[in-house]
């Protein structure tokens, strides 16, 4: 591969070689209190929490946890959603000296199980929510966990007590014990702040965060991401969202953040970023069309970090066109590929392009970019950010990589890739090659301009009548049938074959049914 290729298509103001600073992560918060102290950092629920609010309230916490022996190796979970809790405990840990564990509510008893050993979590933070409360509380007799830390969804709305009373009343709050194994999240910030600040050492080792990830079999691995890591791809964002030609300025943006903070995509983009830069974030518990289009119209929400579903259901609500959503300066797509399709009717409704990126748990998940100041690559999910090389390796099991422009399995190398998997050596082994680059997973392609083309994962790679068969190429094909919402593209076993593909498809509302015949029949008349 020529030597950064993709360098050619970088915008003006962009460049792979920039510096890419390595800080403390705190430290981005309280850099932005020292800039922006009164600017407004949090919008929820109707009450909105200056810089300079959110970042005492980090300190109370980190002050609380240490209180409870929090420090150096010692690990707090997050099972939580999208609240002030989170942005409040995951600044307030790492100012302890801990390490944060991401919880996902969306996980089985089994796997929230596995996490707390694998992970030697002791603390927890959660809310007493019946969705997620009991699901710990059987854990904290049963496992490692010492004591968990319990919040309200409605502690930082502008009327707490109508919203615990509504809540109360559909049967969602749990309750909660009395006893030295629950901490009120109130009785957390009881204190004056002023915690003991810890030297980190070596950022490049320090872990922040373990980000656990699933994989396609097995149980989910402990990805180490450090300091090193979540503050470099922090200067690749900030690089290429605010350099990148969106028109994006500091201390000016809203931020709608719905992605859920559990997931690394939010929290570095939303999260990070958004604090980096000094923006509003809005904050939804949860991903509801009207309520999202209602914020960010009213609110003039300027960046709406989704995924592909999002975009999806945004573009078929009823009456979208009614909603004016011109504010929107930059919309980035992670999480799945985007299609076509989607791109293209979220456009036509907004005038903001939306830009797809590509990244990984384990990049932090800085990956790809794509900038505007070029015409759209459809199908691409955009070229390396800043300080990220990228290799293609050989399909057919044999060392080394793929000549310029040929398919291969998508390796990275970059300060922004993880230390490794959390006590698994073998894993950590088997996810590098002998260059130090880590293997991905995905299949892909460079073209001559440096546009990185996902064509699927090397797990889903289809294998029929002996062709490699990629699911998305069916999918996109799919997509462009006027009937189409999503569809989802899976192997089954083929006798004959050896593989076959089947779509699971979902229709536009009102949308009548078409058959295979019909369809290829369309595509004969043209």
């Amino acid at each position: 591969m020529s030597e950064h290729r993709w360098t050619r298509s970088y915008p003006p103001g962009v460049h792979w070689d920039a510096e890419l600073p390595l800080m403390p992560v705190p430290q981005i918060l309280d850099d932005a209190v020292a800039r922006w102290p009164e600017l407004p950092a949090i919008d929820y629920m109707g009450r909105v929490l200056s810089y300079r609010e959110l970042g005492a309230l980090t300190d109370r916490a980190a002050k609380g946890l240490q209180a409870l022996g929090v420090g150096p190796g010692v690990h707090v979970g997050l099972y939580l959603p999208n609240c002030p809790q989170y942005i409040i405990a995951f600044f307030g840990v790492l100012k302890a000296g801990g390490t944060v564990v991401n919880y996902s509510p969306l996980d089985a008893e089994r796997v929230l199980a596995h996490k707390v050993e694998d992970s030697e979590t002791d603390f927890l933070v959660t809310l007493d929510m019946t969705t997620l409360y009991p699901q710990m509380a059987r854990l904290l007799g049963a496992s490692r966990l010492k004591k968990l830390i319990i919040g309200n969804i409605a502690d930082y709305a502008a009327h707490p007590g109508a919203v615990r009373a509504h809540l109360q009343g559909a049967g969602q709050l749990a309750p909660v014990p009395v006893d030295d194994r629950h901490v009120p999240f109130e009785q957390l910030l009881a204190n004056d702040g002023r915690y003991e600040p810890h030297a980190l050492g070596d950022l490049r080792q320090a872990i922040v965060v373990l980000q656990y990830t699933g994989g396609t079999t097995g149980l989910p691995k402990g990805a180490m991401l450090t300091h090193g890591n979540l503050s470099a791809a922090n200067q690749q964002y900030w690089l290429t969202c605010m350099q990148g030609g969106y028109g994006l300025a500091e201390g000016e943006e809203v931020f709608l953040a719905v992605l859920p903070p559990f997931h690394i995509y939010a929290l570095s983009v939303n999260m990070l970023l958004g604090v980096a830069i000094g923006a509003t974030q809005v904050l939804h518990t949860r991903f509801e069309p009207e309520a999202i289009l209602k914020d960010l119209a009213a609110k003039k929400v300027s960046v709406f970090p989704g995924v592909p579903t999002m975009y999806t259901a945004i573009n078929n609500f009823p009456g979208v066109e009614q909603f004016d959503l011109r504010a929107l300066k930059f919309c980035g797509s992670g999480g799945a590929p985007l299609p076509v399709e989607v791109h293209q009717r979220f456009m036509q409704l907004t005038g903001c392009s939306l830009s797809e990126g590509w990244g990984m748990t384990e990049t932090s998940p800085s990956g790809t970019f794509t900038p505007t100041s070029l015409p759209a690559r459809p199908g691409s999910c955009g070229m390396p950010m800043p300080g990220i090389d990228f290799r293609f390796a050989r399909l057919d099991g044999e060392a080394g990589y793929v000549a310029p422009g040929e398919r291969g399995e998508i390796c990275v190398k970059g300060p922004n890739i993880m230390k490794g998997y959390w006590n698994n050596p073998q894993a950590t082994a088997d996810a590098f090659d002998a260059n130090g680059y880590m293997r991905t997973g995905d299949v892909g392609y460079m073209d001559a301009d440096g546009y990185i083309h996902i064509v699927d994962r090397t797990k889903d790679m289809l294998l029929c009548s002996g062709y490699n068969v990629y699911p998305r190429t069916i999918e996109e094909a799919i997509y462009a049938h006027p009937a189409v919402a999503e569809v989802c593209v899976i192997g089954i076993p083929d006798e004959y074959r050896g593989q076959s593909p089947k779509a699971f498809i979902v229709l536009k509302a009102g949308a009548p049914a078409f058959t295979v015949d019909e369809r290829s029949e369309e595509r004969r008349v043209g």
